[in-house]
């Protein structure tokens, strides 16, 4: 459940208009397939809705596993393991782009203050650290 920063966290209420059965499927290695099925507040099949199927893979990144999570247009099993290779290489691409732009963000965001830092004492303090009397 995602909320915006401005909005308060009250009470988690699932939506029981928007329920899914989930089936997973993996081959152990790549990563896994999920079916989600559309149900109703009963939990029977509903009709209006279609099928999802969605891909999970991780990759190793210098900050660690990152998961990769991509949508396939798929309507069958076989549909979706065709589809798999493809489209995690695309969802992969998608995000090193992305990790490259906040990457490049995060150097130009950089401030440097005008005119520089004043000069330093002992202990971090301005003035040099020297004692003047009156």
């Amino acid at each position: 459940m995602a909320t915006r920063p401005d909005e308060r966290m009250t009470e988690p209420v699932m939506d029981a208009t928007d329920l899914w059965q989930e089936e997973v499927y993996t081959d152990r290695k790549i990563g896994t397939l999920r079916k989600l099925t559309p149900v109703k507040g009963d939990g029977a099949r509903d009709p209006a809705r279609e099928i999802q199927w969605v891909g999970e893979t991780q990759v190793m990144s210098q900050i660690g596993t990152l998961p990769i999570t991509f949508a396939l247009e798929a309507k069958t099993l076989a549909e979706a393991a065709a589809q798999f290779g493809p489209e995690a290489k695309k969802a992969i691409e998608r995000t090193v782009r992305e990790l490259q732009d906040l990457r490049r963000q995060a150097a130009s965001s950089i401030v440097i203050p005008q005119g520089g830092m004043p000069p330093m004492g002992p202990g971090g303090l301005p003035g040099g650290g020297k004692i003047q009397m009156p």
